[in-house]
């Protein structure tokens, strides 16, 4: 069984599901339409240029389901899944993650979206695991705050490693960093990409995909 890693957003969906959360809320009237859309395209910039504040950003992409219920919370989520998420499913997607589920191959996707975001949309996709940035919570509502290392640049190493190390400790079949595959579309992945088994460029940005090139790595579309 080898560990098929993909990226979420700009890889096996055809969008930013992280931005296009911040959309949704507007969509929603949650936030302030003018203020939020400024300051989560001034994120999304960022992200591109590679100079993220990941924590600023996800208690800024999370402040308007923060106290809310787990019902409202699943209200608000399908919605968006509806709206948002299902125009971004990529059929090619699909099919790559079916091609390494028959290959027998573990599913995993790594994102720097956060866990409420992202999580349904890995079940839709039918993955076997997710590592995400994570939220905080006291009781069955979110604070507001992230949890852990932020999944994001370096953060996917540490916390691939980690997982991994949790993995190996308790099943039969193990798996490694080394035997692994990992797709992603961002030169902010290259951390990981650089560690992997393979890399794999898939839609890439212009930094990336001249990288790829340089080094010999496959380049894909699954647009």
């Amino acid at each position: 069984m080898a560990l098929a890693i993909f990226d979420l957003d700009n890889t096996l969906l055809g969008g930013d599901s992280d931005h296009a959360f911040g959309d949704f809320l507007i969509s929603q009237s949650l936030v302030d339409p003018v203020e939020h859309k400024a300051r989560n395209d001034a994120f999304y910039q960022q992200y591109k240029n590679g100079g993220l504040d990941m924590i600023a950003y996800t208690e800024f992409a999370i402040a308007a389901v923060r106290g809310m219920s787990r019902q409202e919370r699943d209200a608000l989520h399908q919605r968006f899944m509806q709206a948002f998420v299902e125009p971004m499913m990529l059929p090619a997607a699909e099919a790559l993650l079916r091609r390494h589920r028959d290959q027998g191959d573990y599913c995993l996707i790594m994102t720097a979206t956060n866990r409420f975001v992202t999580e349904p949309i890995a079940a839709r996709l039918g993955v076997d695991a997710l590592i995400a940035t994570d939220l905080e919570m006291e009781g069955d509502v979110y604070t507001g705050h992230v949890l852990g290392t932020p999944n994001f640049q370096e953060g996917k190493v540490h916390n691939l490693k980690r997982w991994l190390e949790q993995w190996n400790a308790r099943e039969t079949n193990p798996l490694s960093l080394e035997g692994s595959i990992f797709y992603s579309d961002s030169f902010n992945d290259l951390p990981l990409m650089e560690q992997a088994g393979r890399a794999i460029a898939v839609d890439p940005d212009d930094t990336l995909r001249g990288i790829a090139q340089t080094r010999g790595w496959d380049i894909i579309s699954l647009r």
